[in-house]
This record gives C-alpha cells, structure tokens and sequence, in this order.
C-alpha cells in the first residue's frame, strides 16, 4: 500500500516539473525555427506511439492489425474522413481474423 502513494507522488512531481519548468525559465517568446516546430509535433508522435502498439496488439493476430493499419493509412491519405478509416479498418480486422 506505501508503494503506491511512493508511485503517485513521483508521478505528481514529474507532470509537475515538466509543466512549470518552462514557465519559470523560458519567460521569452521561442524565436528559434527548430525548437518550434519540435514543439508542434510533439502532441501528434506522442498519440502515434501510444496508438501503434495498441492496433497491432488488440486483435487476435497482429497480421489482422498491421493489415488494418496500412489500409486506413491509405484511405485517410487519399482524404476519407475519420468515420469511413475507421470502419474499413473494423471490417479489415474482421475479414483478414476470419481467413487466418
């Protein structure tokens, strides 16, 4: 039971210091290009690699995942909206489990 308290108390100090740490050192606008951009696509790869483990890991084969992952890469680069990726991709999921 202390063990955990020990647990969300690190936790607490970590979110903790990664969101005041900029606040107090950082009271400037960031003018560099680099760090900028860094900045903008850390959200986007933060959700890609909670998210990939997750597809190929939730079906019964990762083939099925892996398979449904390219096809929806594919149909949301040619513009289909979310709804439509990730239906295909259920029905991906479904037809490749059902043939292995």
């Amino acid at each position: 039971m202390r063990n955990n308290w020990v647990y969300i108390l690190i936790a607490f100090a970590v979110v903790f210091l990664i969101r005041i740490i900029p606040l107090t050192l950082l009271r400037k606008p960031i003018k560099s290009r680099f760090i900028r951009s860094f900045l903008y696509y850390v959200p986007y790869i933060t959700l890609a690699v909670m998210t990939f483990p997750a597809i190929v890991e939730a079906t019964e084969s990762p083939l099925a995942g892996a398979a449904a992952l390219v096809f929806g890469i594919v149909l949301a680069w040619c513009g289909a909206g979310l709804p439509v990726v990730a239906a295909a991709c259920c029905i991906v999921v479904l037809a490749v489990e059902f043939f292995i």
